[in-house]
């Protein structure tokens, strides 16, 4: 594997990583500083597509009132890997609100250094 390819993969992993950690803080700040004012965030929710939320406002809007409604969210990753041909990035993880959990993979789009669309899928 070529230098610049890994360096794309580890890219899109250490952008993903630290925004998984901004979201355990629940720093929406934190987490917007690592997206694109264009970004594309698809949630769970409602079954079965869940709903597409566009642009940084939308996206930060949704992560306020989500912390609000869930005060106890922390996202443990359980397994990270990332395409650097395709800037893509999936992380499997498993949600936990306090008093039960779920688990599920997003599917990250990285695009210079910054998130660009966030699809998320849960089991059940």
């Amino acid at each position: 594997m070529s230098p610049a390819r890994m360096s794309k993969i580890e890219s899109a992993i250490r952008v993903v990583m630290a925004f998984n950690e901004a979201f355990n803080r629940h720093d929406v700040a934190g987490m917007m500083k690592l997206t694109t004012d264009d970004c594309v965030f698809e949630n769970t929710s409602p079954a079965p597509d869940g709903t597409v939320y566009k642009g940084k406002e939308a996206v930060a809007k949704f992560w306020q009132d989500f912390f609000r409604e869930s005060p106890q969210a922390h996202i443990e990753i359980e397994e990270i890997f990332s395409f650097g041909m395709a800037h893509r990035c999936v992380m499997r993880w498993k949600y936990d609100w306090g008093n039960g959990h779920v688990r599920g993979v997003d599917v990250f789009k990285e695009r210079d250094g910054l998130i660009c669309e966030k699809l998320s899928y849960v089991k059940g």
